[in-house]
């Protein structure tokens, strides 16, 4: 069976969306999309080595969601950043839907909620979030 398309046709592998999106969490969090941020940070969020986030991060230059600059940061494209954002708001909403929504503790809600983000289509993920509204539910 194949693989529904969540992304578009320049979908990216389910490591290199988790890259993506903890790229956006560190902006967010930090303020950070004029100026970008470190690579080390990404290492030290997903807690993978320096390495690994450096092949990630020239994948994500072939595919247009980053730039880096002569000096090391690293800052995220519009397409790069509307992809990690969505990454993102599809993390939090399947989280918040298994804590407050099955009861779910919040460290397996976590992870779980990082598995689920890849594998719901576009059109599902927004029908479960119209779903949810009625019911109350929205992330915060």
């Amino acid at each position: 069976m194949a693989k529904p398309e969540t992304h578009g046709p320049d979908s990216l592998s389910m490591a290199n969306e988790d890259y993506l999106e903890s790229i956006y969490r560190i902006m967010a969090e930090q303020d950070a999309f004029d100026e970008g941020i470190r690579s080390v940070d990404v290492a030290e969020q997903l807690e993978v080595s320096k390495a690994s986030v450096n092949k990630a991060i020239s994948t994500l230059k072939e595919h247009g969601m980053v730039e880096q600059t002569r000096y090391g940061r690293v800052t995220l494209t519009g397409r790069g950043r509307e992809y990690g954002k969505d990454v993102w708001h599809r993390h939090r909403t399947l989280r918040m839907f298994l804590v407050k929504g099955l009861g779910v503790d919040e460290k397996t809600a976590d992870e779980e909620a990082c598995q689920m983000e890849h594998a719901l289509s576009a059109d599902t993920m927004r029908r479960w979030c119209e779903y949810l509204e009625t019911q109350g539910l929205t992330v915060e």
